[in-house]
């Protein structure tokens, strides 16, 4: 046998030994055995995943299992005492991860026994009787025979075992997706639900800062709070692998909880604790759940993901059982909650006046307050509050959030995305700071490709939190980033989606027209689809412009005049300031029909508001102006500034089609740019791509 072999069969035997000798007690797991071993957790957990391809946690078990059927055989002890006697104390729980391992319940050990014993002295028999060769003594062997072969047997029965708890492991290699349920109160004091809530959040919250996991927000999670719905099902709906379940109860000074994980796909247990603990140690109980459950999915915790989730938020229990009772009203949103959490949360900062945690929240409360007001009462509050809570606590990410909350509120949005994003660096699975920052991008600071990529993460981690008119204006505008970007397919797929949760939604049969064209660049047929989602609603001034696009695009200018001239009238009555960038087109049909001084208003208010412009999009504008003048020097000249632009949408790629570049698509610097922009374009898309698939958003 191999050196380091021999080395690693002393390990596992080592490791045995000692949780045989603590095999009795139901505490000891993977914390105890790698303090025993003199070795970290992590190095425990990767050394053993090498040798065996089991996790601690299964290993320690098996070990049980194993000491259980040689107790249940070799002892007149009952079910419920083997199970009591190897650490289970639980004795359904220990029946059911019997019957998983041996493949049948320890009630029928005793049965099974006589049975092979039976079976054995028959076969003997058979042997014996009917072999047609002779039974010859051979010679004694050596002792240093028998150890040698006695040790090939062995080699080959380890290979064996390790050979087939690979292939039936019960972890295989998969998503680390992860939902934490609602705990339950298994008290009858029901004034005790907001600590087992509070343990519930912050076992979510210390999972959520691993970024080798994908946490399913509480949103999504609490949606499942009184279902009755199974696991399997659950795990489809939020597509997650794995679920933690709780329920634990206050008694006096003292904390019971009982934790369980949960193989989604196969409704089986995988790993199951009991925790007792005194109320001075909850902020070491919450830390040591989640890193359990961690542990037991191979999640890996970097050193700094390690400081962030032992850190502790308060050394004042009285202050953070305050905090947990004015948590729970805000978690319940609704406006008078809201209200009534502000009072607690403002005594425990009385009572720790560094609690940074405590701080960010009463910022985070004010600023839900102000959010659908006009008239912006909160301010000066939440800004106040997550100063304070910065000072005290600079790398929280509740903190950090609420400073962006407070340049939220005042508009001052690319203000707030530095601290979003070191949010999301410290938060890797906060639902919300990728809320936040999907909107931005979106709304405020328009970046298709950062947009598409937070849409995306946000609907992996909160795919079930809304209702379905929400979620099917999740899909619609998760399609229009896909769009933008040159994900096609993916576009139709999504608009397809945001249509199945909600055929009534007035703005996906409109996008689905669009996306429907960059695939087949159609017009005629494009044409007759946006009439259809018009003759839905024939006030829809958005669609009437569309209407005159798509004319002006095919030269129909007699059409196109008269879904402009509906448009700007509509426009002008109503004193809106809207689509602008499209007054060029509206000129260059009016003066195509002959009113060539009306024409001219329009593409004297589109040169405006092209020199105004401060988007990426300026200098394509001005290059639209240039050709229609026909100053082909300067059509071309921003047409090329333009070009060193970056993230620009699909649509772009479309500009020879429009009948304005007809004076100058025909020039080779154009279609030297041209080529350039499309170029560039998809090698943005390729990277991408790239990037989604490697963070396994695509």
């Amino acid at each position: 046998m191999p050196q380091s072999s021999i080395i690693d069969n002393d390990f596992i035997n080592q490791i045995t030994a000692i949780v045989e000798k603590n095999i009795a007690n139901e505490q000891f797991g993977v914390s105890e055995l790698a303090e025993e071993m003199n070795m970290s957790r992590s190095n425990l957990l990767r050394k053993i995943k090498k040798l065996t391809n089991l996790s601690v946690s299964q290993l320690i078990r098996e070990v049980r299992l194993q000491r259980g059927m040689d107790l249940l055989r070799q002892t007149t002890l009952n079910v419920s005492e083997v199970a009591f006697q190897v650490g289970f104390s639980s004795t359904s729980y220990f029946i059911k991860c019997f019957r998983e391992y041996y493949g049948y319940p320890p009630g029928e050990v005793g049965k099974r026994a006589e049975e092979a014993e039976d079976d054995e002295l028959v076969k003997t028999e058979e042997v014996a009787e009917s072999s047609p060769v002779p039974v010859v003594k051979s010679k004694p062997r050596s002792k240093y025979g028998f150890i040698a072969l006695a040790g090939l047997v062995l080699i080959i029965a380890l290979g064996l075992w390790y050979f087939f708890k690979i292939s039936s492991s019960p972890v295989p290699l998969r998503e680390k997706s992860i939902v934490v349920l609602p705990f339950k109160n298994d008290s009858s004091d029901s004034s005790n639900v907001y600590i087992i809530n509070g343990l519930m959040e912050s076992t979510l919250n210390n999972l959520q800062k691993i970024k080798d996991l994908k946490v399913i927000s509480r949103t999504s999670a609490e949606k499942y709070r009184h279902t009755t719905k199974t696991i399997p099902e659950m795990a489809q709906e939020l597509h997650a692998n794995y679920f933690v379940e709780g329920s634990g109860q206050k008694i006096g000074n003292q904390i019971l909880l009982n934790i369980q994980l949960i193989d989604a796909t196969t409704d089986q247990h995988l790993w199951a604790k009991q925790y007792k603990r005194e109320t001075q140690d909850i902020f070491t109980l919450q830390q040591e759940i989640a890193r359990n459950i961690a542990q037991e999915i191979q999640a890996v915790i970097t050193p700094e993901e390690e400081k962030r989730i032992n850190k502790n938020p308060t050394n004042n229990l009285v202050a953070y059982d305050l905090f947990l009772k004015g948590q729970e009203f805000y978690r319940r949103g609704r406006p008078e909650d809201l209200a009534k959490a502000i009072p607690f949360l403002k005594k425990a900062v009385a009572h720790d006046s560094s609690f940074a945690l405590a701080y960010a929240e009463l910022a985070t409360v004010y600023y839900y307050r102000d959010l659908h007001h006009t008239e912006k009462k909160f301010t000066a509050e939440v800004n106040n509050y997550a100063d304070k809570a910065l000072l005290y606590d600079a790398k929280l990410p509740e903190s950090l959030v609420a400073k962006a909350m407070y340049y939220m509120l005042r508009k001052e949005y690319s203000q707030s995305v530095p601290y979003l994003e070191k949010a999301l660096e410290y938060h890797p699975n906060s639902a919300l700071v990728i809320h936040f920052l999907s909107d931005l991008y979106n709304l405020y600071l328009p970046n298709a490709a950062k947009y598409l990529e937070y849409a995306l993460k946000g609907l992996r981690l909160d795919v079930a939190s809304y209702d379905s008119a929400t979620t099917s204006y999740t899909y619609l505008h998760l399609s229009n980033a896909f769009v933008q970007t040159g994900f096609i397919d993916e576009a139709l797929r999504y608009i397809n989606k945001s249509l199945q949760y909600n055929p009534h939604n007035p703005f996906a049969g409109y996008l689905k027209v669009f996306i429907l064209y960059a695939k087949t660049h159609n017009l005629p047929q494009t044409r007759q689809l946006m009439l259809q989602e018009l003759n839905k609603d024939t006030t829809r001034l958005d669609i009437m412009l569309q209407m005159g696009q798509i004319c002006y695009q095919m030269r129909d200018y007699k059409s196109a005049y008269q879904y402009y001239k509906r448009f700007t009238q509509i426009r002008e009555q109503q004193k809106l300031e809207v689509y602008q960038n499209q007054d060029l087109n509206i000129g260059i049909t009016l003066a195509k029909m002959g009113y060539s001084a009306e024409a001219e208003k329009y593409i004297r208010s589109y040169k405006k508001f092209a020199d105004q412009d401060k988007s990426i999009y300026q200098h394509l504008y001005l290059a639209t102006y240039y050709a229609y003048r026909n100053n082909v020097p300067k059509a071309l000249e921003h047409f090329e500034l333009f070009s060193r632009e970056n993230n620009y949408q699909y649509w772009v790629l479309l500009s020879d089609k429009d009948p304005v570049a007809d004076t100058v698509k025909n020039l080779p610097e154009f279609k030297k740019t041209m080529a350039n922009i499309k170029a560039k374009f998809w090698q943005k898309h390729r990277e991408l791509k790239k990037s989604l698939e490697a963070q396994q958003l695509l």
